[in-house]
């Protein structure tokens, strides 16, 4: 189904009601970020709405550079932009709009009337759904036309993601990441204080509950802690060999180009989830520095990495991450402007 425009309402036709805002709040509230931080709010303006990055939120030992956290508000951006289209609107996407307010990362402007297309309609639904697989997959390889149609969502404006196929140059770089992760003892305490162990007694929140990102080895562990054990290179290459890597890529390494990463990263990753895969992402190899330089010299590639994506078949139901109330998300920021 091909996108409709019609002409836009009449001023003062097009804020959003109450309905629709929570609508906006609740997919943004879904987006996947660095350890379940979500560092996002929701601003709704008349025929607009911005993206505004939470700045009580940091992680100075793991992203002292602030990459994952305009990652993380990139993949709100993508969820926030579909919400937009199926609520029957035309999203038009500027990031980064005010130098003077630096905390805004993004506004869609939404003035004109469209009608979704299915794919839209796909993908919004796939947010619901979406969950970070961090155990072990399933069942068949991933096809080959079920990757290029990931790599073709995920393709943006000044980022794409790439496949990696060398599972032994994979094996040693994450086996470097690992153990310079596991033994920095600064990092283990930041990653403590992100780690909920009372998961019943928080209904709502942020962070990482122990039962979503359970111990274990690489490469199914998702984050490298204390306890993480590291296999042998060869178990670690056989396994690895076994998965489908992406490689996501900017053009250039700015704060918009980080929140483009993660935008195209959320957009191949719905995309994933209507074909039935299921994925997790890996940032943590990517802060250590040698080892974000050699994925794309010793390969040749154009480019700056921004995040490592796992995608398989899933086995078996992946837990959800707590998440916060949608009334915080939407703190502070109002409704449609008079």
């Amino acid at each position: 189904m091909s996108h409709k425009a019609v002409p836009a309402p009449a001023p003062g036709a097009g804020g959003w009601t109450s309905a629709e805002v929570e609508v906006l709040g609740r997919a943004v509230l879904r987006a996947p970020s660095v350890h379940n931080t979500q560092p996002w709010a929701v601003e709704p303006k008349d025929r607009a709405v911005l993206l505004r990055e939470r700045t009580d939120v940091a992680l100075p030992q793991h992203d002292p550079g602030r990459r994952d956290l305009a990652m993380s508000c990139g993949t709100a951006l993508a969820n926030l932009e579909l919400a937009v289209r199926v609520l029957g609107r035309r999203a038009d996407v500027t990031i980064l709009p005010d130098p003077a307010r630096p905390d805004v990362v993004a506004r869609v402007d939404a003035a004109t009337r469209c009608a979704p297309s299915e794919e839209d309609l796909a993908r919004f639904a796939a947010i619901a759904v979406r969950r970070s697989h961090r155990g072990r997959f399933g069942g068949l390889p991933v096809a080959r036309r079920q990757v290029d149609r990931v790599v073709r969502a995920a393709v943006t404006t000044g980022a794409e993601a790439v496949p990696l196929t060398d599972a032994g140059e994979l094996a040693k770089l994450f086996d470097h990441a690992a153990r310079a992760i596991r033994d920095d003892g600064a990092y283990q305490r930041e990653l403590a204080l992100w780690t909920i162990r009372d998961e019943a007694g928080h209904r709502h929140g942020a962070g990482l509950g122990r039962t979503v990102v359970p111990p274990g080895e690489l490469p199914w562990a998702g984050l490298v802690r204390r306890a993480t054990e590291i296999p042998e290179p060869r178990v670690l290459r056989s396994r690895l060999a076994a998965e489908t890597f992406l490689l996501f890529l900017t053009a250039d390494d700015s704060r918009a180009d980080h929140v483009r990463a993660g935008y195209a990263l959320e957009r191949g990753w719905l995309e994933a989830v209507t074909l039935g895969l299921s994925a997790a992402v890996l940032t943590q190899p990517l802060h250590v520095p040698e080892v974000r330089s050699a994925l794309c010299e010793d390969r040749g590639l154009a480019g700056f990495p921004q995040a490592l994506m796992r995608l398989g078949r899933p086995a078996g139901d992946a837990p959800a991450s707590l998440r916060r109330g949608v009334g915080e998300v939407l703190a502070g920021a109002g409704r449609s402007e008079p």
